[in-house]
Parts: C-alpha cells; structure tokens; sequence
C-alpha cells in the first residue's frame, strides 16, 4: 500500500495574535511544524503546540525562517551568511530543547517562507543553513522543496532528504510554487487540493493553471495552517486518500 505524510505549519499564533486553527488540523495530520518564534510564534504558544502534537501522535518538526515577524517570514532578509547560520542554531536548538522537556522527539527541520524558497534556488544559502542544523544534530532530517537541488546539497552534506510537495499551492512549469504576489497562487478549493495531491502520489505529476505537467515525487504534502480552508482541505485529502487505498502516516 502506498502512503503519504501529511504535514501542517503550526504554532505561528504569539501574544494576543490568534494565527490557524492548531486544535481543529491537528487530528487530520502526521507531522507538524512548529515555529521557532522568530518569524512567528513565541515560547507560550510553542509548548502548547508540541503539547498538542505529543498528544495527537503527530511527528515533531523545525520550522526556523527568516527574522521577519512584520513580514511573518516571507520576505528575504538580507543578512550575512555567518548571521543566518547563527539564527538557525538558535531556532532548531531552541526548539528541539522544548519538544525534549515535554518528552518528545524532533524528528526533522523544514525551514519556511521566503527561508525554504530560497534555499531552493540559492545553493549558498543552502549549505550554510544545511551546516548549521547538522551541527545541532547530524540526525535530524530535512524537509525540502521536490524536485530543488536540495536533494544534492544535502548528499554533500550528508543528511537525510524529505522530499515535499503542497496539497494548497499552484505549481510553475519549472517546478517552483507559483508566487503569493500572483493571482491563484493558493488553492483555496479542497477538491483540487485533494486530486493534487493523490495524483502527484499516483502518477508524479501535476498540472500549471497553464495546463503544463510538472513532474514531483514527494514524500510528505504540505497544507498552510493559516489557509483558511485547511481543516476542509485536509478533510477532503483524508477521504480521497481512503478511496484511492493510500495510507496517511508519517515518514
């Protein structure tokens, strides 16, 4: 039987600032990324997030962006790559600390935003955030966009590639996620959030708003937990995922 991972960004609420809706994704999911409190997030909402996680069942993962709270992580950040290496550290160790005090595990890292794009297309930034978790924890795995010279950069550095795909983002004929400054940009309808991500399983594919093919294989499937449809997206992947016989469990 083919299966899946199913994964969610979480944790992003801080202070007074409600972001997603954690408690209703969370039975929906396999693994989780949880905010390091520098793009989003802060420490009262993290451990009530991998609290939430621990109880679910639901794999633990990093989720380290830029230092970009205004911007919530997706703009990039023009800072040396010495500092970049140092903000890294700082998020993976402070979290992996967190997740051990509940009687956890981290498992994993996906950076996010405007960090994991351009991670992807900048072989430079790339290594040294890749270095700078391996120094943290060489057996930590890493979450990284299908089809990216991720894969590559990793073997160099000798740490475990997952490879991903979104269930609610449009696809570009490179291979690229379509821009959140260009129109559908976000799939907001789960039908088609749920037939992307059983035909990138099924068949390695998908198709552009252009009607291209693009060619992914992925292990885990990403939905936005703040995408207001999230919970009727995952609802709608978990049905089709039991009609096509593909089990939902993490990596």
């Amino acid at each position: 039987m083919k299966s899946v991972d199913i994964n969610c960004d979480m944790g992003e609420s801080f202070g007074n600032f409600k972001i997603g809706n954690d408690e209703a994704i969370f039975p929906h999911i396999t693994s989780c990324n949880i905010a390091c409190g520098v793009h989003a997030g802060d420490p009262y909402h993290i451990e009530r997030t991998i609290d939430l996680a621990l109880s679910h069942k639901v794999q633990i993962g990093a989720h380290p962006g830029y230092p970009d709270l205004q911007g919530f992580g997706r703009r990039v950040i023009p800072i040396s790559q010495d500092e970049l290496s140092s903000f890294i550290k700082y998020q993976v160790a402070a979290l992996q600390g967190m997740v051990a005090s509940a009687g956890g595990a981290l498992a994993y890292v996906k950076p996010h935003g405007a960090l994991y794009n351009e991670i992807a297309s900048n072989r430079e930034v790339a290594e040294t955030v890749y270095k700078a978790i391996k120094s943290i924890d060489p057996k930590l795995k890493i979450m990284g966009l299908a089809g990216s010279h991720v894969e590559e950069v990793l073997e160099t550095v000798d740490m475990t590639y997952i490879p991903e795909a979104f269930a609610d983002r449009r696809y570009e004929a490179n291979g690229k996620l379509r821009s959140r400054s260009l129109p559908q940009a976000v799939i907001d309808d789960p039908s088609v959030a749920a037939e992307q991500v059983v035909s990138i399983t099924n068949h390695g594919k998908t198709v552009t708003l252009d009607g291209i093919e693009v060619s992914l294989n992925a292990k885990s499937f990403c939905i936005h937990g703040d995408n207001p449809a999230a919970v009727d997206i995952l609802k709608a992947i978990e049905a089709l995922l039991q009609e096509q016989q593909i089990e939902k469990k993490h990596f």
